[in-house]
């Protein structure tokens, strides 16, 4: 499998890095990795326009995009800050994930596809919150999102979600090696389960920019 794991926090040497290196080391060496981070990459992550002009992609992102569309497998880690993502990788999703390039909308009906389907991912969230009362308090609007509105909306499937917390007054100390045994487990056991067989779409996508 080719996996891509991508770093969404701004800082480096943070809890959720940590995690993410704890993924990567745990790999099968026959797996084949790229590793991203956000804060490594130059980019607005203004969507000025919308989608009624495109903005053309920037060096990185251009070559994030093709790892993107590669990858069997993406890996994603970063803190909940506000019930979101941290501002760049926010952007970064609206600038990356293009209609024509992760998904379609239909002309004559309110449904879309999803260009990315074929892909699986994994989805590492830490937090202050507890995970059981971000879950039953609050609904778990955050999981939600990138299940139903972000990855899932573009055809990951199977989505996993890792809600690592709370992380606050003693937190990380108490729970680190459990985390750690959990990004083992899941990194040992992923698996492309998907139906639906992968298509790469960035070649197409940027002929018709092109045109």
């Amino acid at each position: 499998m080719r996996i891509l794991l991508l770093d969404g926090h701004p800082d480096e040497g943070r809890l959720s890095s940590h995690l993410l290196n704890c993924y990567r080391e745990a790999l099968p060496s026959a797996h084949t990795l790229e590793n991203v981070a956000v804060r490594d990459l130059s980019f607005s992550p203004n969507l000025r326009f919308g989608y009624r002009q495109r903005i053309e992609w920037e060096s990185d992102l251009l070559s994030l995009a093709g790892k993107l569309d590669e990858c069997d497998h993406l890996v994603v880690a970063f803190p909940m800050w506000w019930g979101s993502e941290p501002a760049g990788l926010n952007g970064l999703l609206d600038r990356l994930l293009l209609p024509g390039f992760a998904f379609a909308y239909h002309v004559k009906d309110p449904w879309w596809d999803r260009l990315l389907a074929g892909r699986s991912a994994d989805v590492i969230i830490t937090m202050d919150t507890p995970p059981l009362y971000l879950r039953y308090a609050w609904g778990n609007p955050i999981v939600r999102r990138w299940d139903k509105q972000v990855l899932g909306f573009c055809g990951f499937k199977p989505l996993r979600f890792l809600t690592c917390g709370p992380v606050k007054q003693g937190g990380v100390e108490k729970r680190l090696a459990k985390w750690e045994r959990q990004m083992a487990t899941h990194a040992r056991s992923i698996q492309q389960r998907s139906p639906e067989k992968k298509v790469l779409r960035l070649r197409s996508f940027l002929d018709r920019s092109e045109s």
